[in-house]
C-alpha cells in the first residue's frame, strides 16, 4: 500500500495509495509476555471504517483499489529481484542494491537507565481510512524537544522521514518555508538536536547511495540530499540529518533513541503520502528506526495483526522487545520458528520455504521455486494484503482450491487479478481443505480458511491470491497473516508465528 522504499525499477515500494489493509508490519513476541517489556504501537485495521460497505459496489470497489495497490508493489519487488540477477548485484548508482551489511542489533550486553527492558513504550497507531487509504499511522516524536507527527508505517522502506522546515526562520513567505506554522511539519530550526550530514562525507556518497542520496555537493558542509521516487509516482526530496526519537513508556515514563538517521524531506508529491506527515521505514537496514528500537529492546520486535475486517475498537500492536503491560499482553498457543533471511532482497524480510500442502498433500511444485540463492524465494510483507505466488506455484494452488470450491456458482466478475469468485450463499468453510506453508527447519504455518477465501462483497468470496511472474519471489501478504503473532529475532535471525487472536 504505500511506498516502500525504492523508486524506479527496483523500488520496492508501490502501495499507492489503495486501501491495502493494513500496513505495518509484522512480527511476534513471545510466547509469555506478562513479565518483559518493551516498545508496543497499537494498531488499528484501515478496513473498519468500511465494514458496513460490505454489500455489492462499495465493497467490490474497495478490493479493487486494494489490488491495484497490490499489483504495483509486486511489480516493484519483481523489478527489484530481477536486477539483482541480471545484474549480479551491480547496479547503477541511482536504482543500486541497498548494502547488506547486517546491523548490529546487540546492545554490546551494555545496560543502564536508557536500556531497560522492564517497561513497554506505547505509540498509538490508527488506520488512515479517513484518507480513503490503506495505510497506518503511528504518533511518532521527533527532535529536542520532542514534535509530534502522524507518520505513515511501513515494513518496505527504511527511511524514517517527516515533512519538514529547514533553515526558515526569519526568511519570510519563501516557498520552501510556507508550512512553517503549519502542523504536520518538523521544524529543524526548533531542534537542539538536529545534525545534517555533509555530502562531502563518505557515509552520504557511499552508505546512503541505496537510499538515494544525489551526488551534488555544492560545499563540504552542505548538507547530503537525497530524491526519493517511488513506483507509484510519488516522490519525496530532502536532506538527511540525525535526531533523536521519544518514546512513551507504559510507566508514562519517556525514552529517547539518539542519533537515528532521518530525512527533513522539504518536497513531496503524489498519493502515498496523502495520509501522513512522513514515514517510518520499519525495514531492515543499517539506518532503519526498527532495527535502532529493537537494538535498544533486545534485538527484536513483533506484531499480531487481528482479522482484517475487525471494527475499530478492536487493536493489534507493533511492539519493539516483550511487552510488559497486561493491555500488550496476548494469547498465543505455541511459538514456531524458522530461520529469517536478513540482507537477501533489503529491506524486505524473507524466509526459506518448503513446499506448500493442501489438505493432506504435499503440491509438486519445483524447489527452485523458494530459492533465495536463484531466481525464487519468499517475502513476508505486511504492506502487501493478497498472497501472491509465482506461476509454479500459483497453478497447482489454484487448481486444488478450486475444485474444493466447484460445487457453489462461480462469478464472472472484474476484480483485477482475482481469477476465482463464487456465490457464498451456504458456504461452509469446513468443506475447504487447509492450506499450509511448510518453513525450513519443519515449522508449519496453517491459516485460517478466511484469510485464503476472503470476502468481497455480501454472499461473494474470491480465492485471495494472486499470481506473480516467475523468476520472481513470492509474496505472504497481510491478509495470510492475520490472527498469529509475528516475531522478528534480529539478533538470533529466526522468525517466530503462533495463531492468535490478537487480542
Amino acid at each position: 500500500m504505500l511506498l516502500s522504499s525504492v523508486i524506479s525499477n527496483m523500488a520496492l515500494s508501490g502501495r499507492p495509495s489503495l486501501p491495502s489493509l493494513f500496513l505495518l508490519i509484522l512480527f511476534l513476541v513471545p510466547l509469555n509476555y506478562a513479565n518483559s517489556g518493551g516498545i508496543k504501537f497499537d494498531l488499528i485495521h484501515r478496513n473498519h471504517l468500511e465494514r458496513n460497505s460490505l454489500h455489492g459496489g462499495p465493497q467490490l470497489s474497495r478490493l479493487s483499489r486494494l489490488i491495484a495497490g497490490d499489483v504495483v508493489r509486486l511489480r516493484a519487488i519483481s523489478d527489484r529481484q530481477s536486477s539483482r540477477f541480471i545484474n549480479n548485484g551491480g547496479f547503477r548508482r541511482r536504482v543500486q542494491e541497498r548494502r547488506t551489511d547486517r546491523p548490529n542489533c546487540s546492545d554490546g550486553g551494555r545496560s543502564s537507565s536508557n536500556r531497560r527492558h522492564d517497561v513497554a513504550g506505547v505509540l498509538p497507531m490508527n488506520s488512515a481510512a479517513d484518507y480513503g487509504v490503506g495505510q497506518y499511522l503511528v504518533r511518532f516524536m521527533v527532535g529536542s524537544p520532542p514534535q509530534k507527527f502522524a507518520l505513515i508505517a511501513d515494513t518496505g522502506s527504511d527511511l524514517t522521514w517527516m515533512n519538514c522546515n529547514y533553515r526558515c526562520r526569519g526568511l519570510g513567505p519563501r516557498p520552501a518555508c510556507r508550512r512553517r506554522m503549519r502542523a504536520g511539519v518538523f521544524q529543524a530550526d526548533r531542534s537542539a538536536s538536529f545534525r545534517t550530514l555533509p555530502c562531502s562525507s563518505s557515509q552520504c556518497k557511499i552508505d546512503l547511495a541505496g537510499m538515494f542520496s544525489l551526488s551534488q555537493c555544492p560545499s563540504p558542509a552542505a548538507p547530503c540530499a537525497y530524491d526519493y521516487r517511488y513506483s507509484d509516482g510519488s516522490a519525496a526530496a530532502g536532506i538527511f540529518a540525525n535526531e533523536t526519537i521519544t518514546f512513551t513508556l507504559s510507566d508514562r515514563r519517556r525514552t529517547k533513541l539518539r542519533n537515528v538517521l532521518v530525512g527533513c524531506t522539504q518536497t513531496a508529491g503524489g498519493q502515498s503520502f496523502v495520509a501522513g506527515d512522513g514515514v517510518l521505514g520499519l525495514g531492515y537496514s543499517n539506518y532503519s528506526v526498527a532495527v535502532a528500537a529493537a537494538r535498544r529492546f533486545g534485538g527484536k520486535f513483533s506484531y499480531c495483526l487481528v482479522d482484517h475486517l475487525s471494527p475499530k475498537n478492536i487493536s493489534s500492536y507493533l511492539v519493539f522487545g516483550s511487552p510488559e503491560s497486561s493491555a500488550a499482553a496476548v494469547s498465543v498457543r505455541k511459538l514456531r520458528y524458522t530461520r529469517l533471511v536478513l540482507g537477501a532482497i533489503p529491506p524486505f524480510y524473507t524466509v526459506n520455504l518448503r513446499g506448500i500442502s493442501i489438505g493432506a498433500s504435499m503440491l509438486g511444485i519445483p524447489p527452485e521455486t523458494w530459492n533465495l540463492n536463484g531466481v525464487g524465494g519468499v517475502i513476508l510483507d505486511s504492506g502487501m494484503s493478497l498472497t501472491a505466488l509465482t506461476l509454479p506455484a500459483y497453478r497447482p494452488v489454484m487448481s486444488a482450491l478450486k475444485r474444493s470450491l466447484a460445487v457453489y456458482r462461480r462469478l464472472d466478475l472484474d476484480i483485477g487479478p482475482l481469477e476465482y469468485c463464487f456465490n457464498s450463499t451456504g458456504f461452509d468453510e469446513s468443506a475447504v481443505p487447509r492450506v499450509a506453508f511448510h518453513f525450513a527447519g519443519g515449522a508449519r504455518f496453517e491459516p485460517p480458511v478466511k484469510s485464503y477465501v476472503i470476502d468481497a462483497a455480501a454472499g461473494v468470496k474470491c480465492l485471495g491470491f494472486v499470481a506473480a511472474a516467475w523468476p520472481g519471489a513470492s509474496v505472504i501478504g497481510n491478509i495470510m497473516q492475520q490472527n498469529n503473532l509475528w516475531e522478528i529475532d534480529l539478533v538470533n535471525g529466526r522468525l517466530g508465528f503462533g495463531a492468535s487472536s490478537c487480542t
